[in-house]
């Protein structure tokens, strides 16, 4: 019997003081246009929080460094991708208010969201936001 591969990925829930939440809009399948947390793909020999600062950054413009990265938890319930067995490190970073951002690498858009105002979200990100604001 094959074991499925296993993919390892990392989410930042990044968060501004007056109740902000950093979003992109996907630019590729599965979910394509639909809003996400910035996020991906590990690359060898990375880190999670390595991987979650340099998607970050390259996703939205966003720099912070992986200390200042709050783990909150590891997502890894079958069937959350598509694509196949994916397990998820979020973390949660918190930014200065008004942080400008620009779209970058997998995103058509990124945009601060209001947290109590979000749309509707790919993946099971609204639930990681929710367990980062429970934090």
């Amino acid at each position: 019997m094959t074991k499925p591969k296993i993919t390892m990925t990392a989410d930042v829930v990044t968060v501004t003081p007056d109740g902000h939440v950093l979003l992109i809009e996907r630019d590729w399948p599965p979910f394509e246009g639909e809003w996400a947390l910035p996020g991906g793909h590990r690359d060898p020999g990375e880190d999670s929080d390595e991987a979650a600062s340099r998607e970050l950054a390259e996703e939205t413009g966003v720099p912070v460094d992986r200390k200042d990265l709050v783990p909150i938890g590891r997502w890894d319930k079958p069937g959350r991708d598509p694509r196949g067995t994916y397990i998820t490190d979020a973390y949660l970073a918190v930014v200065p208010n008004d942080t400008p951002v620009a779209a970058g690498d997998d995103a058509r858009t990124a945009r601060w969201w209001p947290l109590d105002n979000l749309p509707p979200l790919a993946f099971d990100h609204a639930h990681i936001i929710a367990a980062a604001i429970a934090a």
